[in-house]
């Protein structure tokens, strides 16, 4: 079964967890049918669930709507499917966004910590440092 990352951030605010989540994520079938399982089967809440999947409570209750309707099945299925290319592809972005962010952290960081700029620029070739 294929998962897909909703890549939640955790941020802790006012001594509580707050997460944010990638708007237009895409889940697989087998998550959604997953997810309305545990609400109808194992009698676990919506808010529950979404917890501990990390998906809004909003989209499980809507998928717990649709499951009772007996269209839950037929959702996302006009969304093309992924290929492995895209995924990777996804991944590596995601990645070189985080890497970016810990360079400018780090970028401000040195120019904190140096204020003579000893940091912020490239050595010259030929000299000594």
């Amino acid at each position: 079964m294929l998962l897909v990352d909703t890549k939640v951030d955790v941020q802790y605010k006012n001594g509580g967890v707050s997460m944010e989540r990638i708007p237009n994520a895409v889940y697989t079938k087998e998550l959604r049918e997953e997810a309305v399982k545990l609400v109808t089967e194992q009698g676990l809440t919506i808010p529950d669930v979404g917890r501990r999947l990390s998906i809004p409570k909003s989209t499980i209750s809507y998928w717990v709507r649709e499951e009772k309707k007996g269209t839950l099945s037929s959702l996302g299925s006009s969304k093309k499917t992924l290929t492995e290319k895209e995924i990777e592809l996804a991944q590596v972005k995601r990645e070189l966004a985080q890497v970016k962010m810990e360079r400018d952290f780090l970028r401000k960081a040195a120019a904190y910590l140096c204020p003579l700029g000893y940091f912020a620029k490239e050595p010259q070739s030929g000299t000594r440092s």
